[in-house]
């Protein structure tokens, strides 16, 4: 069954192929107009910015309707009839991130390329995600076109610049890409696709360490549909992916271009959709990469961007410009992308009916589960019962062989350790350990020390058991709003509100001196209550004092709320990481890192120093508090 699929995929990936060759020209939403006039056209710019204020629609409806080449033609026409700039005049009558893209839209590609590469590596840091985009997506010509537009524009040599701003493979990667000496599509050599696809696995997979070298000089020089077969090839022999290949064997922003190299062989619509999505999901708009790619791709391959975009996301491109953008900028963006593909329909040409084909017969196919633990090679149970011991035993504890030894051991090989830590040394390895260590490291060890059975039940009855976030901050809150307004918080609720909202906002209040109580209840009266009890408090309560208090108050409760409701959640991580890690961790690595664009192992760093650094600053905040009371009494 699984070589059958994979013959079927070859094949479906040879008629894409044939597809895209077979097209010939591009599928962009821009294009010549019929009838243009660069004279005409410079008349009317100028009319639209002539006098008080400026006719933003006619200027937003001229340029996207004009190729790149045309609107040169009216920069030009602009300056022989006006003898003034055109981007000057634009720049000066529009403003904001509108100003911005017409400029951009202006601009001939090359130069714009250039402009995008000096910013991101002018000043302190280097912004390389817009490097990698650029020169792992870019043709030859258009390299070659971009290192020329460089030079006249600034005077500099782009490749001695990225030397001195970059490091490492990454730069040696990048250097290679701006030579521009890839081989042309036409260039096939199928002698080569099978020894090629074995050099990479040799380099990486087959070997402790990675010839980084090896992988620079083929992803950086063979042909686009060589390296497609290589890939094929690839996956045969490793039985993964080069890409999940690439995520195991490299690291940084060298891993990140080469995955970036990886994904335009692949499809580079796909590729510039993920990017598109990225700039808009979540809080905020990458402005700069959503104009960047939307006017490099507009005479390009918009069109094939749209449907891999639905295809990915169920959802159109042209749904999340119009949900994640606002005014002129939003209509101008709207007019690049061309159209609204869930308004039209199941809109699949031959090109993505081929490839959603491919999709699905992939998706049949069995996902090998992998884990990250596996059983110790040179696993001897008396050896490490010792060594548990000697890190608990005397003063203070080593924290870093226990975390080496038991991380490191498959849950079987864990529980030969305890069986033996008893019977060597008649002491319960589970105490030891809950006794020598503490908080979260006590949870974590301890539950990578239990059966998976021991394990899930424990969490089942943790699940059940009373656990207030809230009211370790409460008698907090209450201090500060006393030593703020001179009286309590019950005095203050119920002379400013009234009826039953007051009589709720007061038992919420005084929630936390009755909360022995809430332990009589059975455990499915206590989640509906415990569920209305921190919804109100984080709702109402909090509302509330925020809004009476100081601007100072108002920022501790954001620092509370932080803590309450943006902190770990350390017993589900806890669960999943021990749970999981035998079973298919990798996969979750994986999938964690295509969806979030960090690794989780970065993640877990960053968010656990966060909520450290959040609680220190709680603390700190509530002695300030109440140092301040008691000098003002």
């Amino acid at each position: 069954m699984q070589q059958d699929n994979e013959r079927i995929i070859a094949s479906y990936r040879k008629c894409l192929i044939a597809v895209v060759a077979a097209k010939g020209g591009t599928t962009s939403t821009i294009a010549d107009h019929p009838d243009f006039d660069a004279g005409s056209d410079a008349e009317a710019l100028y009319d639209a910015m002539k006098g008080f204020g400026s006719d933003k629609e006619a200027i937003l409806d001229l340029i996207t309707s004009r190729s790149n080449a045309e609107r040169q033609d009216i920069r030009a026409a602009y300056k022989s009839q006006f003898g003034k700039d055109l981007i000057d005049d634009l720049k000066y009558e529009l403003t904001g991130k509108f100003e911005r893209l017409i400029v951009v839209l202006m601009r001939p590609p090359a130069y714009h390329d250039a402009k995008e590469i000096k910013d991101a590596i002018k000043g302190a840091g280097t912004d390389e995600k817009c490097l990698i985009e650029i020169l792992a997506s870019r043709t030859n010509e258009q390299i070659h076109n971009l290192v020329a537009a460089y030079k006249d524009a600034y005077g500099r040599d782009l490749e001695e610049d990225v030397i001195g701003d970059t490091s490492g493979h990454f730069k040696k990667m990048l250097v290679v890409l701006l030579q521009g000496t890839r081989e042309e599509d036409d260039v096939v050599s199928e002698d080569l696709v099978e020894q090629d696809a074995q050099d990479l696995y040799d380099a990486g997979e087959a070997q402790w360490g990675t010839d980084e070298a090896k992988f620079i000089m083929l992803l950086g020089n063979r042909s686009v549909i060589h390296l497609q077969l290589v890939f094929d090839e690839y996956q045969k022999i490793a039985e993964k992916s080069i890409e999940d290949s690439i995520k195991s064997e490299l690291s940084g922003d060298f891993e990140r271009l080469m995955l970036a190299v990886v994904q335009c062989i692949r499809s580079k619509p796909m590729f510039f959709a993920k990017r598109l999505y990225k700039s808009m999901k979540g809080l905020g708009t990458a402005d700069n990469t959503l104009i960047r790619i939307m006017v490099s791709r507009s005479e390009i391959d918009m069109l094939d961007i749209r449907e891999c975009f639905r295809l990915r996301y169920e959802k159109s491109l042209y749904n999340m410009i119009q949900d994640d953008t606002s005014g002129d900028y939003k209509r101008t963006l709207l007019k690049l992308c061309g159209g609204d593909d869930d308004m039209a329909g199941e809109f699949f040409p031959e090109a993505a009916q081929i490839a959603y084909k491919m999709w699905e017969i992939s998706a049949m196919t069995k996902i090998q589960l992998r884990g990250t633990v596996r059983p110790y090679q040179n696993f001897d149970p008396a050896s490490d019962a010792q060594g548990l011991r000697k890190a608990m035993k005397g003063f203070g504890t080593d924290e870093d062989t226990i975390i080496d030894i038991v991380a490191h051991r498959s849950n079987a090989q864990r529980q030969e350790i305890r069986q033996t830590f008893k019977s060597l040394l008649g002491r319960d390895l589970m105490a030891d350990l809950k006794s020598e260590l503490s908080k979260n490291l006590q949870r974590l060890i301890l539950g990578l020390m239990m059966t998976p059975a021991e394990f899930e039940a424990k969490m089942m009855k943790k699940a059940m058991e009373v656990d207030y976030p809230s009211l370790y901050v409460y008698p907090y809150i209450l201090t500060f709003f006393y030593i703020a307004y001179k009286k309590s918080l019950e005095d203050a609720i119920a002379s400013d509100t009234s009826g039953h909202f007051k009589r709720i906002l007061i038992s919420l209040a005084q929630v936390h001196l009755h909360s022995s109580c809430i332990q009589t209840l059975t455990h499915s009266s206590y989640f509906v209550l415990y569920e209305l009890i921190f919804y109100f408090n984080r709702i109402y309560i909090y509302i509330y004092i925020s809004l009476a208090l100081f601007q100072l108050t108002k920022q501790f409760f954001i620092v509370v709320d932080l803590v309450l409701g943006l902190g770990t959640d350390d017993r589900a991580l806890i669960r999943i990481m021990v749970s999981r890690a035998e079973i298919d961790l990798f996969n979750i690595r994986k999938e964690f890192k295509e969806t979030h664009d960090t690794s989780l192992h970065e993640f877990i760093q960053v968010e656990t120093l966060v909520v450290s650094c959040v609680l220190l600053l709680i603390h700190t905040a509530c002695i300030c508090a109440c140092v301040t009371g008691a000098i003002g009494r």
